[in-house]
């Protein structure tokens, strides 16, 4: 097994004086910037893609039909 590399702080502050309220506004901006990464699409469910379903029309019987196979 192999050692873990040590990781570098995301973020240092250098200035001496900054208080801790300072180092919290900083922290939350950069997070709410986020990873800089396009979020993940998640794949479309079978169910929404409306070129698999058959249009249903209303009238009489319609309900019926709903529930039957094509």
């Amino acid at each position: 097994m192999t050692a873990p590399e040590e990781q570098k702080p995301l973020l240092r502050v250098i200035d001496q004086n900054a208080t801790p309220e300072d180092v919290a506004a900083i922290v939350a901006v950069f997070s709410a910037l986020g990873s800089g990464q396009a979020p993940k699409k998640k794949p479309r469910s079978l169910w929404a893609t409306p070129q698999l379903r058959t249009p249903i029309h209303p009238g009489p019987g319609a309900w019926r039909a709903s529930g039957l196979p094509r």
